[in-house]
């Protein structure tokens, strides 16, 4: 049985209008090896408010 401890909850929010549209997980321990530890995941995603393929960033606030 896999451990749920590695991952955690991130929203991904529109660099754009700065709307909140994705929500998703992230695993801690292969974000912290790969890049650097405060480095916040950055994901072209499509935006309903914006109506067009933008740059979300991760926000640890969830509404």
């Amino acid at each position: 049985m896999a451990k749920k401890g590695a991952r955690e909850i991130v929203a991904l929010v529109c660099s754009v209008c700065k709307s909140q549209n994705y929500i998703t997980e992230r695993n801690k321990v292969n974000l912290q090896v790969k890049a650097k530890k405060g480095e916040k995941l950055i994901v072209k995603k499509y935006c309903k408010t914006c109506k067009k393929h933008t740059e979300h960033k991760e926000s640890s606030k969830l509404k």
